[in-house]
Protein backbone atom coordinates (compact mmCIF):
# COMPACT_ATOMS: atom_id res chain seq x y z
CA UNK A 1 0.00 0.00 0.00
CA UNK A 2 0.92 3.21 -0.44
CA UNK A 3 2.60 5.29 2.52
CA UNK A 4 0.77 8.03 1.92
CA UNK A 5 -2.32 6.59 1.62
CA UNK A 6 -5.54 5.77 -0.83
CA UNK A 7 -8.20 7.94 -1.92
CA UNK A 8 -11.58 7.42 -3.77
CA UNK A 9 -12.93 9.85 -5.63
CA UNK A 10 -16.95 9.36 -6.71
CA UNK A 11 -19.12 11.57 -8.79
CA UNK A 12 -21.75 10.68 -11.88
CA UNK A 13 -19.32 10.68 -14.80
CA UNK A 14 -16.55 12.71 -16.33
CA UNK A 15 -18.62 14.80 -18.74
CA UNK A 16 -17.30 17.92 -19.28
CA UNK A 17 -18.85 20.09 -16.45
CA UNK A 18 -17.54 22.45 -14.01
CA UNK A 19 -17.84 19.81 -11.16
CA UNK A 20 -16.34 17.18 -12.85
CA UNK A 21 -13.25 19.56 -13.56
CA UNK A 22 -11.95 20.06 -10.70
CA UNK A 23 -12.70 16.93 -10.04
CA UNK A 24 -10.02 15.93 -12.34
CA UNK A 25 -7.73 18.51 -10.84
CA UNK A 26 -8.01 17.47 -7.43
CA UNK A 27 -7.58 13.27 -8.92
CA UNK A 28 -4.27 14.76 -10.58
CA UNK A 29 -3.34 16.61 -7.70
CA UNK A 30 -3.56 13.84 -5.07
CA UNK A 31 -1.77 11.31 -7.52
CA UNK A 32 1.11 13.87 -7.94
CA UNK A 33 1.92 13.84 -4.66
CA UNK A 34 2.29 10.41 -3.88
CA UNK A 35 -1.68 8.92 -2.98
CA UNK A 36 -3.10 6.30 -4.24
CA UNK A 37 -6.01 7.49 -6.14
CA UNK A 38 -9.10 5.73 -7.73
CA UNK A 39 -11.75 7.46 -10.01
CA UNK A 40 -15.31 5.70 -9.50
CA UNK A 41 -17.87 7.23 -11.37
CA UNK A 42 -21.54 5.96 -11.53
CA UNK A 43 -21.40 6.05 -15.58
CA UNK A 44 -19.81 6.86 -18.93
CA UNK A 45 -20.51 9.80 -20.82
CA UNK A 46 -19.35 11.67 -23.96
CA UNK A 47 -17.74 14.02 -24.26
CA UNK A 48 -15.80 13.29 -21.24
CA UNK A 49 -12.54 14.23 -19.45
CA UNK A 50 -9.50 12.15 -19.76
CA UNK A 51 -8.18 10.17 -17.05
CA UNK A 52 -4.98 10.78 -16.00
CA UNK A 53 -2.37 8.02 -16.56
CA UNK A 54 -1.98 6.19 -13.56
CA UNK A 55 -5.09 6.89 -11.92
CA UNK A 56 -7.62 3.66 -11.75
CA UNK A 57 -10.94 4.15 -13.11
CA UNK A 58 -13.94 1.80 -11.64
CA UNK A 59 -17.35 2.00 -12.92
CA UNK A 60 -19.82 1.63 -10.01
CA UNK A 61 -23.33 1.61 -11.76
CA UNK A 62 -25.17 -1.75 -12.16
CA UNK A 63 -25.23 -3.34 -15.23
CA UNK A 64 -28.32 -4.33 -17.64
CA UNK A 65 -28.41 -7.89 -16.56
CA UNK A 66 -28.34 -6.69 -12.61
CA UNK A 67 -31.54 -4.20 -12.88
CA UNK A 68 -34.53 -5.01 -12.32
CA UNK A 69 -38.33 -3.85 -12.48
CA UNK A 70 -38.35 -2.24 -8.83
CA UNK A 71 -36.61 0.86 -8.48
CA UNK A 72 -35.78 0.31 -4.47
CA UNK A 73 -33.88 -3.04 -5.15
CA UNK A 74 -32.09 -1.25 -8.22
CA UNK A 75 -31.06 1.10 -5.52
CA UNK A 76 -29.93 -1.37 -2.89
CA UNK A 77 -28.28 -3.17 -5.64
CA UNK A 78 -26.31 0.01 -6.37
CA UNK A 79 -25.42 1.02 -2.86
CA UNK A 80 -24.46 -3.28 -2.85
CA UNK A 81 -22.16 -2.74 -5.95
CA UNK A 82 -20.59 0.66 -4.52
CA UNK A 83 -19.71 -1.04 -0.87
CA UNK A 84 -18.24 -3.83 -2.49
CA UNK A 85 -16.33 -1.33 -4.60
CA UNK A 86 -15.09 0.24 -1.34
CA UNK A 87 -14.53 -3.45 0.43
CA UNK A 88 -12.39 -4.21 -2.52
CA UNK A 89 -10.34 -1.45 -2.83
CA UNK A 90 -10.02 0.05 1.26
CA UNK A 91 -9.84 3.74 0.87
CA UNK A 92 -8.91 5.68 3.48
CA UNK A 93 -10.90 8.77 2.74
CA UNK A 94 -13.88 8.95 0.12
CA UNK A 95 -14.51 12.25 -1.45
CA UNK A 96 -18.18 12.60 -3.53
CA UNK A 97 -19.15 15.50 -5.93
CA UNK A 98 -23.42 16.31 -6.98
CA UNK A 99 -26.57 15.48 -5.10
CA UNK A 100 -27.57 11.88 -5.40
CA UNK A 101 -23.58 10.67 -5.89
CA UNK A 102 -23.02 12.34 -2.41
CA UNK A 103 -26.29 10.32 -0.24
CA UNK A 104 -24.71 7.34 -2.32
CA UNK A 105 -21.25 7.76 -1.20
CA UNK A 106 -22.68 8.24 2.35
CA UNK A 107 -24.69 4.98 2.12
CA UNK A 108 -22.39 2.69 0.87
CA UNK A 109 -20.04 3.80 2.96
CA UNK A 110 -22.27 2.45 6.53
CA UNK A 111 -20.31 0.59 8.60
CA UNK A 112 -16.72 0.51 6.75
CA UNK A 113 -15.01 3.50 9.32
CA UNK A 114 -14.44 4.73 5.92
CA UNK A 115 -14.33 8.79 6.08
CA UNK A 116 -16.89 10.82 3.44
CA UNK A 117 -16.34 13.88 2.31
CA UNK A 118 -19.48 15.18 0.58
CA UNK A 119 -18.94 18.11 -2.33
CA UNK A 120 -22.04 20.61 -3.62
CA UNK A 121 -20.73 22.20 -6.60
CA UNK A 122 -23.72 24.63 -6.66
CA UNK A 123 -25.69 26.79 -5.12
CA UNK A 124 -26.91 24.35 -2.39
CA UNK A 125 -30.63 25.52 -2.25
CA UNK A 126 -30.56 24.69 -6.24
CA UNK A 127 -28.84 21.10 -5.30
CA UNK A 128 -30.67 20.41 -2.54
CA UNK A 129 -34.01 21.85 -4.29
CA UNK A 130 -37.41 19.44 -3.29
CA UNK A 131 -38.36 19.42 0.29
CA UNK A 132 -38.30 15.31 0.07
CA UNK A 133 -34.70 15.73 -1.12
CA UNK A 134 -33.29 18.34 0.96
CA UNK A 135 -35.08 16.84 4.05
CA UNK A 136 -33.20 13.24 3.81
CA UNK A 137 -29.66 15.30 2.71
CA UNK A 138 -30.17 17.21 5.94
CA UNK A 139 -30.56 13.33 7.54
CA UNK A 140 -27.82 12.09 5.74
CA UNK A 141 -25.13 14.67 5.76
CA UNK A 142 -24.78 14.28 9.55
CA UNK A 143 -22.87 10.49 8.61
CA UNK A 144 -20.43 12.69 6.20
CA UNK A 145 -16.80 13.69 8.02
CA UNK A 146 -17.37 16.86 6.11
CA UNK A 147 -19.22 19.00 3.61
CA UNK A 148 -17.31 21.10 1.08
CA UNK A 149 -19.60 24.35 -0.43
CA UNK A 150 -18.63 26.96 -2.79
CA UNK A 151 -18.99 30.06 -1.31
CA UNK A 152 -19.99 31.26 2.19
CA UNK A 153 -23.65 32.10 1.61
CA UNK A 154 -23.71 28.55 0.78
CA UNK A 155 -22.17 27.64 4.13
CA UNK A 156 -24.95 29.43 5.60
CA UNK A 157 -27.46 27.29 3.78
CA UNK A 158 -27.26 24.45 6.89
CA UNK A 159 -28.50 24.31 9.77
CA UNK A 160 -26.40 24.89 12.77
CA UNK A 161 -25.26 21.41 13.33
CA UNK A 162 -24.50 20.71 9.65
CA UNK A 163 -22.73 23.71 9.25
CA UNK A 164 -20.34 23.21 11.88
CA UNK A 165 -18.25 20.47 9.47
CA UNK A 166 -18.72 22.74 6.54
CA UNK A 167 -15.95 24.27 5.12
CA UNK A 168 -15.46 26.80 2.19
CA UNK A 169 -13.31 25.95 -1.13
CA UNK A 170 -13.36 27.79 -4.05
CA UNK A 171 -12.77 26.64 -7.16
CA UNK A 172 -9.43 26.97 -8.74
CA UNK A 173 -8.28 28.74 -11.46
CA UNK A 174 -7.41 26.60 -14.75
CA UNK A 175 -3.47 26.46 -14.90
CA UNK A 176 -3.83 28.22 -18.84
CA UNK A 177 -4.89 31.44 -16.79
CA UNK A 178 -1.88 31.59 -14.42
CA UNK A 179 0.79 33.95 -15.43
CA UNK A 180 -1.15 35.72 -18.08
CA UNK A 181 -0.28 39.58 -18.23
CA UNK A 182 -2.80 42.79 -18.40
CA UNK A 183 -3.22 43.48 -22.64
CA UNK A 184 -3.51 47.15 -22.89
CA UNK A 185 -4.45 47.02 -26.56
CA UNK A 186 -8.10 46.11 -25.81
CA UNK A 187 -10.98 45.63 -28.13
CA UNK A 188 -14.21 47.93 -27.87
CA UNK A 189 -15.95 44.24 -26.56
CA UNK A 190 -18.14 43.18 -24.24
CA UNK A 191 -18.16 39.64 -23.68
CA UNK A 192 -20.21 36.93 -21.85
CA UNK A 193 -19.40 32.84 -21.80
CA UNK A 194 -21.97 30.18 -20.74
CA UNK A 195 -24.85 27.55 -21.53
CA UNK A 196 -27.41 29.60 -23.06
CA UNK A 197 -30.52 29.13 -20.87
CA UNK A 198 -33.17 31.01 -18.56
CA UNK A 199 -30.48 30.86 -15.74
CA UNK A 200 -27.51 32.78 -17.39
CA UNK A 201 -30.00 34.91 -18.13
CA UNK A 202 -28.33 36.02 -21.67
CA UNK A 203 -31.63 37.67 -22.47
CA UNK A 204 -31.05 40.24 -19.94
CA UNK A 205 -27.42 40.93 -21.17
CA UNK A 206 -28.65 41.35 -24.90
CA UNK A 207 -32.07 43.46 -24.07
CA UNK A 208 -29.72 46.04 -22.17
CA UNK A 209 -26.79 46.38 -24.66
CA UNK A 210 -29.57 46.65 -27.47
CA UNK A 211 -30.98 49.29 -25.47
CA UNK A 212 -27.74 51.39 -25.30
CA UNK A 213 -25.73 50.71 -28.28
CA UNK A 214 -27.06 53.49 -30.29
CA UNK A 215 -24.68 55.87 -28.01
CA UNK A 216 -21.80 53.13 -28.43
CA UNK A 217 -21.66 52.86 -32.50
CA UNK A 218 -18.12 50.92 -32.24
CA UNK A 219 -18.53 48.72 -29.43
CA UNK A 220 -20.06 45.28 -30.07
CA UNK A 221 -21.83 42.01 -27.85
CA UNK A 222 -20.16 38.48 -28.15
CA UNK A 223 -21.56 35.90 -26.69
CA UNK A 224 -19.96 32.35 -26.35
CA UNK A 225 -21.82 29.39 -25.74
CA UNK A 226 -24.55 27.39 -26.82
CA UNK A 227 -28.05 26.09 -25.29
CA UNK A 228 -31.72 25.49 -25.81
CA UNK A 229 -32.34 29.81 -26.27
CA UNK A 230 -29.79 30.47 -28.31
CA UNK A 231 -31.46 30.04 -31.70
CA UNK A 232 -34.39 32.03 -30.31
CA UNK A 233 -31.98 35.23 -28.91
CA UNK A 234 -30.42 34.87 -32.17
CA UNK A 235 -33.14 35.32 -33.66
CA UNK A 236 -34.57 37.83 -31.52
CA UNK A 237 -31.20 40.08 -31.39
CA UNK A 238 -30.15 40.43 -34.93
CA UNK A 239 -27.91 42.94 -35.78
CA UNK A 240 -24.40 43.69 -36.68
CA UNK A 241 -23.65 44.49 -32.97
CA UNK A 242 -24.27 41.25 -31.68
CA UNK A 243 -22.28 38.20 -32.47
CA UNK A 244 -23.05 34.64 -31.36
CA UNK A 245 -20.04 32.62 -31.47
CA UNK A 246 -21.62 29.41 -30.47
CA UNK A 247 -19.63 26.92 -28.44
CA UNK A 248 -15.75 27.22 -28.33
CA UNK A 249 -12.53 25.53 -27.13
CA UNK A 250 -10.33 28.26 -26.88
CA UNK A 251 -12.17 31.17 -24.89
CA UNK A 252 -8.78 32.09 -23.48
CA UNK A 253 -7.64 33.48 -26.65
CA UNK A 254 -11.21 34.65 -27.84
CA UNK A 255 -11.77 37.07 -25.03
CA UNK A 256 -8.33 38.22 -23.75
CA UNK A 257 -8.13 41.15 -25.46
CA UNK A 258 -12.09 42.26 -24.76
CA UNK A 259 -12.89 44.95 -22.79
CA UNK A 260 -16.15 44.00 -20.45
CA UNK A 261 -17.03 40.96 -19.10
CA UNK A 262 -21.09 40.40 -17.98
CA UNK A 263 -21.86 37.13 -15.99
CA UNK A 264 -26.08 38.56 -15.99
CA UNK A 265 -26.80 35.00 -13.73
CA UNK A 266 -29.83 34.13 -11.84
CA UNK A 267 -28.20 31.41 -9.45
CA UNK A 268 -24.70 30.42 -9.77
CA UNK A 269 -22.14 28.56 -7.18
CA UNK A 270 -18.67 29.87 -7.93
CA UNK A 271 -18.83 30.59 -11.51
CA UNK A 272 -15.38 29.73 -13.52
CA UNK A 273 -15.99 32.15 -16.70
CA UNK A 274 -15.81 34.87 -14.11
CA UNK A 275 -12.84 33.45 -12.28
CA UNK A 276 -11.48 32.95 -16.04
CA UNK A 277 -11.93 36.73 -17.30
CA UNK A 278 -11.11 38.11 -14.23
CA UNK A 279 -7.73 36.83 -14.26
CA UNK A 280 -7.24 37.79 -18.03
CA UNK A 281 -8.16 41.70 -17.07
CA UNK A 282 -11.34 41.95 -18.22
CA UNK A 283 -13.36 44.84 -16.37
CA UNK A 284 -16.36 42.53 -15.01
CA UNK A 285 -20.14 43.12 -14.44
CA UNK A 286 -21.81 40.23 -12.00
CA UNK A 287 -25.26 39.70 -10.79
CA UNK A 288 -24.69 39.20 -6.90
CA UNK A 289 -26.73 35.94 -7.21
CA UNK A 290 -27.54 33.06 -5.02
CA UNK A 291 -25.63 31.65 -3.38
CA UNK A 292 -22.58 34.34 -3.08
CA UNK A 293 -20.08 32.94 -5.86
CA UNK A 294 -19.73 36.71 -7.73
CA UNK A 295 -19.63 38.26 -4.35
CA UNK A 296 -16.80 36.35 -3.10
CA UNK A 297 -14.62 36.94 -6.09
CA UNK A 298 -15.69 41.04 -6.38
CA UNK A 299 -15.08 43.85 -4.66
CA UNK A 300 -17.59 45.88 -5.38
CA UNK A 301 -16.17 49.02 -7.24
CA UNK A 302 -13.05 47.69 -7.12
CA UNK A 303 -12.33 44.92 -9.07
CA UNK A 304 -15.36 44.58 -10.76
CA UNK A 305 -18.85 45.49 -10.57
CA UNK A 306 -21.78 43.72 -8.52
CA UNK A 307 -25.58 44.83 -9.82
CA UNK A 308 -28.88 43.10 -8.01
CA UNK A 309 -30.49 39.73 -10.22
CA UNK A 310 -32.65 40.81 -13.16
CA UNK A 311 -32.07 44.40 -12.64
CA UNK A 312 -31.73 45.24 -16.43
CA UNK A 313 -30.98 49.13 -15.16
CA UNK A 314 -28.45 48.57 -12.87
CA UNK A 315 -26.98 46.42 -16.23
CA UNK A 316 -27.57 49.69 -18.46
CA UNK A 317 -25.83 51.51 -16.02
CA UNK A 318 -23.08 49.29 -15.02
CA UNK A 319 -22.21 48.81 -19.35
CA UNK A 320 -22.27 52.78 -19.43
CA UNK A 321 -19.89 53.38 -16.19
CA UNK A 322 -16.97 51.29 -17.66
CA UNK A 323 -17.63 51.93 -21.46
CA UNK A 324 -17.68 55.74 -20.85
CA UNK A 325 -14.18 54.89 -19.03
CA UNK A 326 -11.07 53.44 -19.96
CA UNK A 327 -8.88 54.21 -17.18
CA UNK A 328 -11.38 52.65 -14.79
CA UNK A 329 -11.15 50.32 -17.15
CA UNK A 330 -7.94 49.40 -16.49
CA UNK A 331 -7.91 49.97 -13.04
CA UNK A 332 -10.96 47.34 -12.41
CA UNK A 333 -9.20 45.03 -14.89
CA UNK A 334 -5.66 45.12 -13.32
CA UNK A 335 -7.01 44.69 -9.63
CA UNK A 336 -9.15 41.90 -10.90
CA UNK A 337 -5.67 39.89 -12.39
CA UNK A 338 -4.62 39.03 -8.19
CA UNK A 339 -7.16 36.52 -8.42
CA UNK A 340 -4.30 34.71 -10.25
CA UNK A 341 -2.48 34.56 -7.26
CA UNK A 342 -5.65 33.83 -4.77
CA UNK A 343 -6.95 31.14 -6.84
CA UNK A 344 -3.72 29.42 -9.09
CA UNK A 345 -4.35 25.43 -8.48
CA UNK A 346 -1.56 25.18 -6.20
CA UNK A 347 -2.99 27.05 -3.33
CA UNK A 348 -6.44 26.01 -3.67
CA UNK A 349 -5.37 22.14 -4.16
CA UNK A 350 -2.79 23.20 -0.34
CA UNK A 351 -6.24 24.04 0.62
CA UNK A 352 -7.90 20.83 -0.18
CA UNK A 353 -4.75 18.72 0.89
CA UNK A 354 -4.42 20.43 4.59
CA UNK A 355 -8.51 19.39 4.85
CA UNK A 356 -8.55 15.80 3.78
CA UNK A 357 -5.58 15.06 5.41
CA UNK A 358 -6.76 16.55 8.75
CA UNK A 359 -10.04 14.88 8.55
CA UNK A 360 -8.49 11.55 8.00
CA UNK A 361 -5.92 12.44 10.69
CA UNK A 362 -9.20 12.88 13.43
CA UNK A 363 -10.37 9.48 12.06
CA UNK A 364 -6.88 8.05 12.80
CA UNK A 365 -6.94 9.02 15.90
CA UNK A 366 -10.45 7.50 17.44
Amino acid sequence: MNKKGTIAFYIGSLARGGAERVMINLVTHFHTVGYTVYLVTKTTDEPEYDVPQGITRIIADITAEEETDSRIKNLRNRIKKLKGIWEDIRPDIIISFIRKNNLMAIASAKGLDIPVIVGIRSNPSRELQGRFFKRLSFFMFRYADGIVVQTNRGKEFFPSGLRKKTVVMPNSLSEEFVGQEYEENRLPHVVTVGRIDQNKNQRMLLEAFEDIMVDYPDWSLHLYGDGEMAAGLRNRFDSSSIVFHGPVTDVRDRIRNASIFVLPSKQEGMPNALIEAMALGLAAISTDCPCGGPADLIEDAKNGILIPVDDKEALKTALRKLMDDEALRRSMGQKAMEIQTRLKPAVVNKMWQEYIENIMQKRSSK
